[in-house]
């Protein structure tokens, strides 16, 4: 029939298709109702809005068909009803709503056919946006339901009669939820009416709100209703909540105050009213969370100790246990714990009796007596008799328990597991961790729990022990990936800024390498006298002993979470199993044993534990064994190795790549463990050990029908494998003959498409560690050379990136020195100059290194004129920091190789003042001092320049800079004097006056002792030149400090001359970072200094003081650290609570300094400087003030920068200190400030992406309130006179919110479709999301593409 239909279907296809809908055969009543389908589907909206009589026949036809014998063809018509509803006149609708509202089914089985159709007709029609005004057609389809479906819902007219112009209906029958009726109340009704709210419920009328709650209140307090649809109208309850108005709210509230008060209450009601405030809480927490002080008492009371004894001496007495009293438990846990997560702040005065409850729940089992259950002591009786039954499910057998029949108090203790779970997510941080509650009085009784016969509740309670571990060492956690990294392309920040002006240290990856490559022992950080981590240490041993009884004979899903736990013990403490290992090594290497029958074994999912099977365990294990390797010394490992390499090199011959890859990664643990350095202390040889791993290694990487990742993985550790034997010490360890294999290898692999980034890699960290010569064949290195220079050339990035590094790092290593051949050194040069342009700068500087090195080998054959025009294409454009250091080194190495004339001659003709002066400055500077007379010019010719009348300002400016570098290079023999420089302070031209006060400092660098007398005494006579001279001693003072110049003989005179130099508006700034680079130079006199000024009644003095000790703060020196760490937190405090708005903008941005710079200092005081960051973000309405702009009022927040400046440094916080931060308080300050001005919003937009990932659960708690603030901002309408830059800024307000919001959806995926028992969750953010994927779907489509080109 199907082929039959038109692309553009008519009124006449639909009634063609009609009198086939009454057939005898079912097949084609199926046929014609699928037909039917596709023609609603690809109709237009208006195609039978001119054919009345037609689409009345269509509704009667389809209604026929959902009483139909054959059930295909009911849920076929339940299908038919989403298009029809779209497509249908809206005088049709009331009438379609009232049939389906009073089917009665007599040829079905499914009663319930009705109902779903009608939640398919609510859920089709078009919906209500918040803050949108309704369209057309959702005002008839809100009149419809609520002429109809409501008062059919409810069992009477609701709203009076409106406009006699609408069709008039009968009066309702009795309300499809009618209590008084004869039938059973139907559950799918229930769902209508959850339906009708959720998508209708900003259109609802207070009476119908009133009614529906009514309704669901006489539902939920009548005996007839079953417990099905009295926990539907639980949810019901709490979605129409969100549309009670305040004075309904406190009504209801009190209702339930009355009902749980009432001293007849059944058990059965109880738990439902407790259910109820569980899911109002979730549901709206904001308003609900007011009432907490008079509702959570009574949720605590069903968990009180005096209820507990009590029923304990019931059921003592009656012989039976009360499984009601029970399930009230259960709901009383599972709503404490919607309070927890929603309502925390309100909870907090509730901490101790909810912290009480869950553990006395925790430990509830009646049916198992254990007498010194109170005492961590007490455990040892429970695990001697947990010894005979090895198998859960034997032992509960032979204990004559069924789960649901006999035995419930599961589900109780499993509630309390998850109650403490909620409790550690959300008050972990900075809260009930710090001051060690949650350590003293949770953690014992959760080991205690380890042995918990219930495997849920077992896998629960291990869970709930991960998190607090976790929590304890998030900020502290150790980040073990550097073999992962992207050394180029990703190159971590150092946070310490280096002393000395080493040009190669800016591109240099050998740290970075020796880090990833093991060659820095693990750092064995001690363990903190007091704090989270202290607690944790103390409590190992008994979390060793509880967890090595269960890995001996426990399922997989609890061996993979004890594993786990295990592993996060390591991550937070660094090591911390030493002395444990003992106990923990042999049932690990068991567990990564091939289990029998482990190829079928069959997911088993348990108490929120993710799925585990066989081979999830194994992988689990081998990445624990290699995180012990990586923590822990060698001499610990020692005893362990015969039982754990075994055990590692069977899994690497895994036939599955998990495992495999999994097991690669172990072994490259192992191999840094058993290499010097860290080996060294190891009396022991471990050659046979070594030649196992290196063994099974070259097998993998050889192996072609390996995995990808397997053989890429193999590739790395074959690579730290030869890096760590190359030195001395190592060499023994390996012999020559299988070095020399895998180094061939290692080429091989090298020119293979899908294994070439990992070879190049791996060459990267063996030329980087290489220190003999003899290691690296010459051949090999000029085979290699040419193969990554080829690799220059290639369209990804990263391959580019990463062989570059490697060609550096080889080419700088010893052994290249006289292995390289003129063909070698002509093919390199030839691949590297493309590189060298502006396009890319993070291969732009490595390139200049290795051309450096290669001039060094041979300047003749490397400096050629294309070099020569490369380098002066280079200095016309604007270059800086790294790569400017490695264009000086080069520059210097064609000096000192005497073949500088070509360049210098480019570098006057062609570049002069096209580039910037300074930096052109610089470079003829350098190579003038480095060239010496091979470069054809000297210094007289720019001294003649600088005193040339007719030179122009930007010639003179580059003569200057030019004589002030050779100055700083020449040092004592400069023949300048500094009358040179000051005698162009007088110049009219601005330009000319600072390139010689630059140029002045950077001379007076190379030879204090003539210059800077002379500089302070020209200061000391004042005028106009004060300017000047304090950026001439800037420049003075950044060398000193970045050499080796000793200036300490004249500190004190630039001291008392920089204050009072420093008054003048215009030298604030400069004045402050010279006071700062002054303090980092002699830290002990002058920080007392600076803090002391602090205090100065002068605002002006202070702001200085604030900005010189901003200065300080990204550089690093044990002696002003240590001076630093004394003083850094009573400035801090003493600044942010300066009298002055300015000064505390700026104590803030320094306090932002200091947590990037000096995170050490910072993070432990937290406490004392967090509440101060927080003041500054709220809004200071005394701050606000009217202006008149002509005609207009215009507003104007003199708060606004301060409240930046504190969200900034809020960002910055929360990168570096999250764990010691309170998520509530902090989350409430990102909400507020989503609604504050536009920047705000975009710096808070970007916390919320951080956040999402950082603390995933507090953001869904957040979801709700999020989706109000971002929908308010996509409502926004602009004025019609609005302009362009207003516009502009919408359009990026709009696209960061649909960004984030893309963000959020992605990473909660539940939120946005969440049905059933979920639906009351994230209800406003449902909302939301439908609106934005209606409205904004070109620019969500937009964006989704715009994020697979990034990731592509």
């Amino acid at each position: 029939m199907s082929n039959q239909i038109p692309a553009n279907p008519t009124s006449q296809t639909v009634a063609a298709l009609l009198p086939k809908l009454h057939d005898a055969d079912p097949d084609y009543r199926f046929m014609s109702l699928n037909d039917l389908f596709q023609v609603l589907a690809i109709g237009k909206l208006d195609f039978l809005h001119n054919d009345y009589n037609t689409a009345a026949r269509t509704v009667d036809g389809v209604l026929k068909t959902l009483d139909d014998q054959n059930g295909e063809v009911q849920n076929l018509a339940i299908k038919c009803l989403g298009p029809l509803v779209t497509k249908l006149p809206s005088s049709i609708l009331a009438p379609l709503i009232e049939k389906l509202s009073n089917l009665n089914t007599e040829n079905s089985v499914d009663n319930s056919i009705p109902a779903m159709a009608l939640r398919t007709v609510v859920v089709t029609l078009p919906r209500p946006v918040s803050g949108v005004a309704a369209s057309k057609e959702v005002v008839e389809s809100y009149s419809a339901l609520s002429r109809v479906l409501i008062p059919r819902l409810v069992g009477r007219l609701v709203l009076a009669k409106s406009s006699p112009k609408l069709l008039k209906l009968p009066q309702p029958p009795p309300g499809m939820l009618e209590l008084d009726s004869s039938k059973e109340i139907d559950p799918e009704a229930v769902d209508v009416l959850i339906e009708v709210v959720r998508c209708f419920g900003p259109m609802l009328q207070q009476p119908e709100v009133e009614a529906l709650q009514a309704l669901l209140i006489g539902i939920l307090e009548t005996d007839r209703a079953s417990s099905v649809v009295k926990k539907r109208a639980v949810v019901a309850v709490s979605i129409l909540a969100i549309y009670l108005t305040d004075d309904d709210l406190s009504g209801f509230v009190s209702h339930l105050i009355e009902s749980l008060r009432n001293p007849h209450l059944t058990p059965v009601q109880r738990r439902l009213f407790i259910t109820i405030l569980g899911s109002m809480a979730r549901s709206i927490p904001v308003r609900f969370g007011p009432y907490l002080k008079s509702l959570a008492p009574f949720v605590l009371s069903a968990l009180s100790q005096q209820e507990l004894a009590d029923q304990l001496e019931n059921s003592a007495e009656d012989g039976e246990p009360d499984l009601e009293i029970d399930d009230v438990r259960e709901s009383a846990l599972v709503a404490l714990e919607g309070f927890l997560a929603s309502c925390s702040g309100e909870m907090r005065f509730y901490t101790e009796e909810t912290i009480a409850a869950a553990l006395r729940f925790l430990k509830y089992d009646p049916n198992y007596n254990d007498d010194d259950d109170e005492e961590m002591g007490g455990t040892q009786e429970e695990e001697d008799d947990m010894d005979e039954f090895n198998d859960d499910d034997d032992f509960e057998a032979e204990a004559g328990f069924d789960d649901d029949d006999d035995d419930a108090s599961w589900k109780v203790r499993r509630c309390a597991a998850k109650t403490l779970y909620t409790l550690i997510s959300t008050r972990g941080s900075g809260d009930l961790l710090d001051d060690g509650t949650l350590y003293s009085q949770v953690a014992p009784t959760l080991i205690q729990r380890f042995g918990e016969r219930e495997e849920n509740v077992r896998l629960e309670v291990i869970a709930t022990m991960s998190s607090l571990i976790r929590k304890t060492g998030e900020g502290v956690l150790v980040n073990f990936s550097g073999e992962e990294t992207d050394y180029v392309n990703n190159a971590p920040q150092s946070r310490k800024r280096r002393r000395e002006s080493s040009s190669t240290a800016t591109f240099d990856t050998k740290t970075l390498l020796s880090m990833s490559a093991g060659l820095i022992s693990p750092t064995i950080e001690p363990v903190p006298a007091s704090g989270p981590r202290a607690d944790l240490a103390r409590l190992s041993p008994a979390i060793i002993k509880a967890t090595t009884k269960l890995l001996k004979s426990s399922s997989i899903p609890t061996k993979q979470a004890l594993i786990n736990l295990l592993d996060d013990i390591i991550s937070v403490q660094n090591g911390g199993l030493s002395e444990f290992l003992g106990q923990i090594v042999d049932p690990i290497i068991e567990s990564i044993k091939t289990a029998s029958g482990s190829s079928g074994s069959s997911a088993i999912t348990s108490g929120g534990a993710a799925s585990a099977t066989a081979n999830t365990l194994r992988i689990a294990g081998l990445r624990l064994i290699g995180d012990i390797a990586k923590t822990h010394s060698s001499s610990v490992l020692q005893p362990y190795l015969p039982k754990i390499i075994p055990g590692v090199v069977s899994a690497v011959n895994d036939k599955y790549y998990k495992i495999s890859s999994e097991a690669i990664g172990t072994v490259e643990q192992l191999v840094k463990a058993l290499t010097p350095p860290r080996s060294r202390l190891v009396t022991s040889n471990h050659q046979a050990d070594l030649q196992k791993l290196y063994k099974v290694i070259v097998d993998r990487v050889a192996a072609t029908d390996a995995d990808l990742e397997v053989r890429q993985r193999a590739i790395h550790a074959l690579g730290i494998l030869l890096a760590r034997t190359s030195n001395p010490e190592g060499s023994s360890l390996l012999p020559l003959a299988d070095r020399n294999t895998a180094m061939g290898i290692l080429s091989e692999r090298l020119k293979n498409e899908t294994t070439r980034l990992a070879a190049v890699r791996a060459i990267d960290t063996i030329a980087a560690l290489t220190t003999s010569k003899e290691q690296l064949q010459p051949a090999w290195i000029r085979e290699v050379s040419l193969e990554l220079a080829a690799q220059l050339r290639k369209a990804n990035r990263s391959l580019r990136g990463a062989s570059l590094a490697a060609l550096k790092n080889l080419i700088v290593a010893p052994a290249a020195r006289s292995a390289l051949d003129t063909p070698t050194i002509k093919g390199l040069v030839g691949a590297l100059l493309p590189l060298l342009t502006t396009v890319d700068l993070h291969l732009l500087g490595p390139a200049l290194l290795v051309l450096a090195s290669l001039v060094a080998d041979d300047a003749k054959l490397v400096v050629t004129d294309q070099l020569n025009v490369a380098l002066c294409g280079l200095l016309t454009a604007t270059l800086g920091g790294a790569v400017l250091e490695a264009v000086l080194l080069l520059v210097s190495k064609i000096g000192e190789n005497g073949v500088g004339q070509k360049l210098m001659a480019g570098l006057l003709n062609d570049v002069s003042i096209k580039g910037d002066p300074a930096v052109v400055g610089k470079v003829i500077g350098t190579l003038l001092v480095s060239g010496g007379s091979s470069v054809g010019v000297n210094l007289d010719n720019f001294l003649a320049e600088v005193d040339n009348a007719a030179s122009d300002d930007a010639r003179r400016s580059l003569a200057l800079a030019v004589l002030g570098e050779a100055g700083l290079r020449l040092g004592g023999k400069s023949p300048l004097k500094p009358s040179i420089f000051t005698a162009q302070f007088k110049s009219q031209s601005e330009k000319v006056r600072l390139a010689a006060a630059v140029a002045l400092g950077r001379a007076g660098a190379g030879n204090i002792p003539v210059y800077l007398p002379e500089i302070l005494s020209t200061m000391d006579k004042g005028g106009n030149f004060q300017y000047l001279l304090l950026h001439s001693i800037k420049e003075i003072l950044q060398q000193a400090s970045n050499s080796n110049a000793d200036i300490s003989n004249y500190t004190k005179a630039i001291w008392d001359r920089l204050l009072s130099a420093s008054q003048a508006e215009d030298n604030k700034t400069v004045g402050a970072e010279c006071i700062g680079r002054l303090a980092l130079i002699d830290p002990k006199t002058y920080m007392p200094l600076l803090q002391n000024y602090l205090r100065d009644p002068i605002p002006s003095i202070r702001a200085m003081i604030i900005q010189a000790i901003r200065y300080t703060l990204p550089d690093s020196d044990e002696a002003f650290d240590a001076v630093l760490k004394v003083s850094l937190i009573d400035m801090l405090k003493l600044m942010l609570g300066d009298k002055e708005l300015e000064n505390r903008r700026l104590a803030l941005t320094t306090l932002n300094s200091a947590a990037h710079n000096k995170p050490d200092l910072i993070i432990p005081n937290l406490g004392l400087l967090l509440p101060l960051v927080m003041k500054e973000s709220v809004i200071k309405p005394e701050l606000i003030r009217e202006v008149m702009m002509g005609p207009f009022k215009h507003k104007v927040d003199d708060g606004l920068e301060v409240r930046k400046s504190a969200y900034e440094t809020l960002y910055s916080l929360m990168e570096t200190a999250f764990s010691r931060i309170n998520i509530l308080d902090f989350y409430d300050r990102v909400i507020a400030g989503l609604q504050d001005e536009h920047d705000i919003r975009a710096l808070c937009n970007l916390m919320l992406t951080k956040l999402v990932v950082l603390d995933p659960e507090e953001t869904s708690r957040r979801l709700d309130a999020i989706s109000t603030c971002f929908r308010t901002i996509l409502s926004t309408k602009l004025k019609d006179n609005a302009v362009k830059q207003e516009i502009e800024k919408q359009e990026e307000a709009s696209k960061g919110v649909l960004r984030v919001t893309l963000i959020l959806n992605n990473a909660i995926p539940a939120a946005s479709t969440g049905m059933g028992a979920q639906s009351s969750l994230h209800q406003q953010w449902r909302g939301y999301w439908e609106w934005v994927e209606r409205d904004f779907e070109s620019q969500l489509r937009a964006l989704r593409d715009e994020s697979k080109e990034m990731n592509a």
